[in-house]
């Protein structure tokens, strides 16, 4: 990767669930993930190229990107000119909170989003808005909140919304046993072999379950999650050889590796940014 391809985290210092990144990309390439948060996005120049929800998509300047937590996407430049993209990441509680409000409910429902890829002025200049606040450290925690409500409120006025399935069916239901496993081993050396008796399944019908259903392989889900967790624990200021070890990495050169190609930018650089 060239020194033209920028990244920047900025976390709020009002809101902690909320994180902005700015990223301007020219030739790096995101390896497939999820973030366990909601992300908003805005493509502010260049094409924004990635597959996710079993389609490739395009994004052009203007258009809002919006992924649901663990949906599992990539990323690179379309075509020849420079990516540039503004991505807001929120906590699914904070999220939900706000769309039971915008929905009118008395209890939090759920928030999930039809679409991947959204044209729409007003829902974009929401997001640059909360962005612009966030980034510049101005105004006060309402104020965040409120752009926060905009941005969902214009998800819900369009229609892009829609409450899980009260229906599990059986391999949802066994995945989810899985990825459960996953989740509360994430410091442990865990087995193909583990995670699917966890599952109730055969090794290699849990594969081919897995990855037709998420897109990535378990392999890929694990170190995911370790990453996320990882960056999880940066957030609070542990140190980067104990994070390191922690989720399973086997030194600070593999974690530093597996780091950047979700974030664009190792951990160091990752914790040095939402210090500020």
């Amino acid at each position: 990767m060239s020194n033209a391809s920028r990244f920047q985290f900025i976390k709020s210092q009002h809101v902690p669930t909320l994180t902005v990144l700015h990223a301007a990309i020219e030739d790096f390439s995101y390896d497939r993930h999820a973030h366990e948060e909601y992300a908003f996005g805005v493509t502010l120049a260049g094409r924004q190229d990635f597959f996710s929800g079993g389609r490739f998509h395009r994004s052009s300047p203007g258009n809002v990107i919006l992924f649901n937590p663990e949906q599992v996407h990539d990323g690179e430049p379309g075509g020849e000119h420079a990516l540039d993209y503004l991505m807001v990441y929120v906590h699914p509680e904070q999220v939900n909170a706000q769309f039971a409000e915008a929905l009118g409910h008395s209890q939090t429902a759920s928030f999930r989003s039809r679409s991947t890829l959204i044209q729409d002025a007003q829902l974009r200049n929401a997001i640059l808005a909360l962005a612009r606040l966030v980034t510049s450290q101005v105004g006060s925690c309402i104020d965040q909140e409120n752009a926060l409500y905009r941005v969902i409120e214009r998800t819900v006025q369009l229609g892009g919304v829609a409450p899980p399935s009260q229906v599990t069916t059986r391999p949802d239901a066994l995945l989810g046993l899985a990825k459960a496993y996953i989740h509360a081993h994430l410091d442990r050396d865990i087995s193909l072999d583990d995670i699917s008796q966890a599952a109730h399944l055969s090794k290699y019908h849990f594969l081919r379950l897995f990855r037709q259903q998420y897109g990535i392989t378990p392999h890929q889900y694990v170190i995911n999650c370790r990453i996320n967790a990882a960056r999880a624990a940066l957030d609070v200021g542990a140190s980067l050889t104990e994070v390191a070890l922690r989720f399973g990495f086997a030194d600070l050169s593999h974690f530093n590796r597996r780091f950047k190609r979700i974030y664009g930018m190792t951990p160091h650089q990752y914790q040095r940014d939402i210090a500020r």
